[in-house]
């Protein structure tokens, strides 16, 4: 199955027959594993790998209106029409590179987060939110409440979340403390239609036990030290990337990052997360923990490269300047 981006392709054959697609290959996921680009949407994968442009007219369409116009057929065409030869183009690619097994790893990674919209609040994306950190126990309880209602009916009118409610006025709503319709009014940005199952929802949240709240997820303070080894260490995973044509955002985050450095200060086994997993963990994870052990130096080479940085094992000299 070639798909781009499909994680709702994923949910919908879960949904629909029980079983995650076969063979997934996803185009996306390829491309970011060739290159240093990523998230890229449909239409940049069909200019860069193949040079056709396709049309982003219709993005907002209203596809439930019946006859389709001849440029929402043209457009929805688009989106299949050039999927094998992407997939031929990128397949090429990663066997060249030895990368082939990669797609396949990054594949199972995505069928295993498309779930139903209650594992997805289990994953606890709504801690993401901003703002989200200054709130009491109870009123996280009302956001993640607002959050799995948003995400239910999202899928039950396959639309995007954020057009149901944007991430920032779930947070708004919560520190309004709404308790009818007429609080929320004066939000713009919200649909007048929601506003009274809105209000339902954070009353039954906000009625929960407190035992039933999530936790204020603590925040450590970090050492001027780890802060600094983290920003170098983070520097250095950019420059490798840009060097292995791998995109940064497919590879790892900041907070990764960081949360490898706590461990290797503190003495603490390597935790359990994307970067020290898999692929990752086999190609990348050698070239950070070699320079967080000091096995290597780094230098500035050429500061006009996209690849400045040089790295040499610990025992030979850095050369001098010219």
């Amino acid at each position: 199955s070639v798909v781009h981006a499909g994680r709702e392709e994923i949910r919908l054959c879960k949904l629909l027959s029980g079983a995650p697609p076969a063979n997934l290959f996803d185009l996306q996921l390829a491309a970011g594993l060739v290159s240093t680009s990523y998230p890229l949407g449909h239409a940049a994968v069909a200019q860069i790998y193949l040079g056709q442009r396709l049309s982003k007219g219709e993005t907002l369409t209203e596809w439930r209106r019946r006859p389709l116009t001849p440029e929402q057929i043209r457009y929805a065409f688009d989106d299949v029409r050039y999927l094998l030869k992407l997939h031929e183009k990128l397949s090429a690619r990663l066997a060249k590179l030895g990368r082939s097994e990669w797609v396949k790893e990054e594949a199972q990674r995505l069928i295993q987060r498309a779930g139903s919209a209650e594992t997805l609040v289990e994953e606890e994306r709504w801690r993401k939110l901003r703002g989200v950190g200054a709130l009491d126990r109870r009123k996280l309880a009302q956001v993640r409440a607002l959050f799995a209602w948003r995400d239910a009916r999202a899928q039950a009118g396959n639309r995007p979340a954020r057009t149901i409610v944007r991430d920032d006025l779930l947070v708004e709503i919560v520190k309004r403390d709404p308790r009818d319709a007429n609080d929320l009014s004066v939000i713009r940005g919200l649909h007048h239609r929601d506003l009274n199952e809105i209000v339902a929802v954070v009353r039954a949240a906000r009625d929960l036990p407190l035992e039933d709240c999530p936790e204020i997820a603590e925040r450590g303070v970090d050492s001027p030290q780890m802060a600094l080894v983290s920003a170098v260490l983070i520097a250095a995973l950019g420059d490798f990337c840009n060097r292995e044509h791998l995109a940064l955002g497919l590879v790892g985050t900041s907070n990764e990052v960081r949360t490898l450095v706590r461990a290797a200060i503190s003495g603490e086994p390597l935790p359990r997360m994307p970067l020290t997993e898999g692929w990752r963990a086999r190609f990348v994870m050698p070239e950070l923990l070699a320079l967080l052990a000091g096995r290597r130096w780094l230098r500035i080479a050429n500061p006009r490269s996209g690849s400045p940085f040089e790295y040499r094992p610990r025992e030979e000299a850095p050369p001098d300047r010219e």
